[in-house]
């Protein structure tokens, strides 16, 4: 059996362009492909840590309070520098620099970026507690409702109680709990 030229171009034409826009698509940045992990290099110090920084500190104690240093050099023994690098996977870049001088042993001085007040954990830790006393509130109230009426509230906040049977008012100036005006019948 013999297949034509043209049926065999065709063919290979269209596996040549659906290979070519599979591999194309692995290459773009729409969707998520590829996927790109955020980086993190170095130290991340909080301002509690910063604070628990005096003078005359010794190199054990302020190891202790900020964590062992990321760069430490021959020629300048006597500073210790705390970098901080994340490149999120959208690109965006948040550096700080911290570092701290010691002369004899001894803390002397530090300098550096304004840091972050919680460790990012905390953070994280911080939104789930919110989370869970918001829901906690809920509940509570709920609760309550339910206690002082023997039913769920459906809408919190709405007061169901002032709604009563009576046909609405057809007088449009009437207050809205004041019956409609019984009309006097004409003899």
């Amino acid at each position: 059996m013999r297949v034509s030229r043209l049926s065999y171009r065709a063919t290979l034409g269209a596996t040549v362009l659906a290979v070519t826009v599979l591999v194309s698509g692995c290459s773009s940045n729409q969707w998520g492909f590829p996927y790109r992990v955020g980086v993190q290099q170095g130290n991340w110090i909080t301002t509690d840590q910063v604070g628990l920084l005096t003078e005359g500190m010794t190199r054990e104690q302020v190891r202790f309070a900020l964590g062992s240093p990321t760069l430490t050099s021959v020629l300048h023994a006597d500073r210790w520098d705390y970098p901080y690098f994340y490149r999120a996977p959208n690109g965006l870049v948040e550096e700080r620099n911290f570092a701290v001088f010691f002369r004899n042993g001894l803390l002397v001085s530090w300098q550096g970026d304004e840091q972050p007040e919680v460790q990012p954990f905390q953070i994280a830790k911080e939104t789930v507690e919110r989370e869970k006393d918001e829901q906690a509130e809920f509940t509570l109230e709920r609760e309550r409702v339910q206690a002082a009426t023997g039913q769920i509230e459906s809408e919190p906040g709405i007061d169901f109680s002032t709604i009563t049977d009576a046909p609405p008012s057809t007088d449009p100036g009437a207050l809205p709990d004041e019956p409609d005006a019984v009309p006097q019948e004409l003899m």
